[in-house]
């Protein structure tokens, strides 16, 4: 009796099991009523007397060897077969490398970021508009220039529908249909009929800010457009404003900005002037607000717009706006620890 106890311990010690099913097999053969230890147990009332107590304490330990045995191989089945369900058989044999966000990507969204910070909202409209939200409605003349095919895509014959040329056919909209405070940004992508070259684009990224409300000045504007220039290019970046014209606002003003690469002391990248360009800005002209629906007697405001891809041109270096359409996946890892 006592070599068939050992026999079979030995022979529990080196079970094996690979599925769940394997398992419950051992556990019918060893630990069921008709299994192997119930057996031992049937013929333990044919041992001796004397040697009942050495008998039955083998057996007993035998059963409970064969249970932590089992228990075992089940723990560990039960987590293999875990972890085959979460197996993606869908995946591929080799690594797939990580893309990154698109340079223009970062830079629209770090200035969407800073104006959000001073309460503005994101506002959006469609890239195919009609003349009166691209044009008439911001005082542009009939005559305007930049209503000549020559910098506008006209869709079919008809003149009045068009690839819009600015975002503030956006500001344009949302002046229709709220009334003041309204302090909105505006990206998005816009089209004007121009020569592809390393330095224009006939499609381009645009972000313009709106502010209306009682008692906006132009004071109000300087110092957005400060908070701005410093958190987008670094505390110690200085401002100049140059008086300009356009359409919409008056009066206009075009920004620069200290050269970020040699600090204003004047460099080959600013032409040794200290100075770089970068946005158009000024008071929301009143024919613009009258047009629009707001009355100008009471509301005035201020509007700025920048192209996203200048201001990438002056953070990362590019040197050419072709760079930024082409989907070189050599141009895009550089840009893998840019955000």
């Amino acid at each position: 009796m006592l070599d068939k106890i050992a026999n079979l311990k030995a022979e529990i010690e080196a079970l094996a099991a690979s599925t769940p099913q394997e398992v419950e097999a051992l556990r019918i053969k060893y630990l069921s009523k008709k299994g192997e230890v119930s057996a031992l147990m049937a013929d333990f009332r044919n041992v001796a007397a004397d040697r009942k107590k050495e008998v039955g304490m083998a057996i007993n330990a035998l059963k409970m060897l064969a249970t932590d045995k089992i228990n075992s191989l089940k723990a560990a089945t039960e987590q293999a077969d875990t972890l085959d369900d979460t197996l993606d058989l869908s995946r591929s044999a080799s690594p797939v490398a990580l893309g990154t966000r698109h340079p223009l990507s970062l830079v629209r969204d770090e200035i969407v970021n800073i104006f959000s910070r001073l309460g503005f909202t994101v506002a959006e409209g469609p890239e195919i508009e009609d003349d009166w939200h691209v044009f008439s409605s911001l005082n542009f003349a009939e005559d305007h220039p930049a209503r000549d095919m020559q910098d506008t895509f006209f869709i079919g014959r008809n003149p009045d529908v068009l690839l819009r040329t600015h975002t503030s056919s956006v500001q344009s909209r949302v002046m229709e249909h709220t009334q003041p405070p309204i302090r909105i940004v505006c990206p998005g992508r816009v089209y004007r009929n121009e020569a592809i070259s390393a330095r224009a684009h006939c499609f381009f990224h645009q972000v313009e800010a709106l502010y209306v409300d009682k008692n906006v000045s132009f004071a109000d504007l300087k110092q957005t457009l400060l908070y701005f220039a410093r958190e987008m290019f670094g505390p110690d970046t200085a401002i100049r404003l140059r008086p300009s014209y356009f359409p919409f606002t008056e009066p206009s003003a075009e920004m620069d900005i200290s050269c970020n690469l040699c600090g204003g002391k004047g460099c080959g990248f600013c032409k040794h002037t200290g100075w770089v360009e970068i946005l158009g800005c000024g008071m929301v002209d009143p024919n613009v607000l009258d047009a629009c629906g707001i009355d100008s007697k009471v509301y005035s405001g201020f509007a700025l717009g920048m192209g996203i891809e200048r201001i990438a041109n002056l953070k990362y270096r590019v040197n050419d706006l072709r760079l930024f359409s082409e989907n070189d996946v050599r141009f895009l890892k550089e840009f893998t620890h840019a955000h």
